[in-house]
């Protein structure tokens, strides 16, 4: 069973309510058509019913609760929730009505917060930060969390490296040129999600163009310090860099650039240096190596609330749809 028929599985086990809030996307649709087919959550549109059905033509959505934000008995509620969660950044009653009633992404993670919904996905018309800016406004960052953060599921077919092939690459979505700190705490998240989504330990590098030294620039001295960061705020987790990515992964090449490391050869979340490198790894991954990746999935928010790529597929938003269920299910 490979790893999306697992965690549809769990998804399964304990059923959550996940927002799409952009019901005027075909893909989208589909992708909700599958979920509530498979019985993997339950889906909550948010638009009007009538146009949503016509541009669901031939699919099953009679599953699903359709939620008209300028016609439901729940948007003065929710008016009175964001102008709490807004006020000192100047958010008034008529702002926030328009807002809940115009930007359906702020309707959603609105419901997310009020406890009507237990996540969201969203992104293949919007970009990451039109998805974000809601989330962060409303749900706010996870208590302990020191960096919301995005990663991607990378699964390789026929690969021996990784846990049977499946990584984590990180950041890969979000985070454009992280400091040492903000490594570290990517580090650490990534490794809580690999866990969580993967099953299986996480084992950790910190990934840059040169292993133990080999190279010399500010740019390795910045892994240097986010891996002494990291080791001492996360002492549990298997963690080690700098390492190059051969280095990281290829049992052979890290016995031989690391001798002795425990990390070296075996690892499974690769931590990149800044967005460029997460974002051309992940693609050249997805690309030539024919791998599956499910992303950005985001780590750090309070409540799930997951990005896609405008490029995805419905099968995409399924399998983002049931990781956010999943995430839901331990939040």
């Amino acid at each position: 069973m490979g790893f999306i028929d697992v965690i549809k599985e769990r998804a399964k086990k304990d059923i959550k309510a996940i927002v799409l809030p952009e019901t005027n996307d075909r893909r989208t649709l589909e992708a909700a058509h599958t979920i509530l087919k498979e019985g993997i959550a339950k889906i909550v549109l948010i638009g009007n019913q009538e146009e949503i059905l016509k541009g669901a033509d031939g699919l099953d959505l009679s599953a699903a609760t359709v939620i008209d934000p300028n016609n439901t008995d729940k948007l003065d509620s929710y008016v009175d929730l964001l102008v709490e969660l807004r006020k000192n950044k100047g958010m008034t009653p008529e702002k926030a009505r328009e807002l809940l009633t115009t930007d359906y992404l702020y309707f959603g993670c609105t419901m997310v917060k009020a406890g009507d919904a237990d996540g969201m996905v969203a992104g293949a018309v919007n970009s990451t930060a039109n998805v974000l800016r809601p989330s962060l406004q409303i749900l706010k960052t996870a208590p302990g969390t020191k960096l919301v953060s995005a990663f991607f599921v990378i699964v390789v077919p026929n690969c021996e490296y990784g846990a049977d092939g499946t990584f984590i690459f990180s950041d890969s979505g979000l985070v454009q040129n992280p400091t040492a700190e903000e490594l570290a705490a990517i580090a650490g998240s990534s490794a809580k999600s690999f866990e969580l989504l993967v099953g299986k330990e996480p084992i950790v590098a910190m990934l840059s163009h040169s292993t133990k030294g080999s190279a010399k620039h500010p740019d390795v001295d910045k892994v240097v310090e986010a891996t002494k960061i990291a080791k001492e705020w996360y002492p549990d987790i298997k963690l080690d860099g700098e390492y190059q990515l051969d280095a990281a992964i290829v049992p052979s090449v890290g016995a031989s650039k690391a001798p002795g490391s425990d990390i070296a050869g075996k690892a499974n979340v690769l931590v990149f240096p800044d967005l460029d490198a997460g974002n051309i790894g992940y693609k050249l991954a997805q690309r030539l190596a024919k791998a599956e990746a499910y992303g950005p999935i985001t780590q750090g928010i309070a409540k799930p609330v997951n990005d896609l790529s405008r490029g995805c597929s419905a099968e995409d938003i399924v399998g983002v749809i049931a990781i956010t269920a999943v995430q839901a299910s331990v939040q």
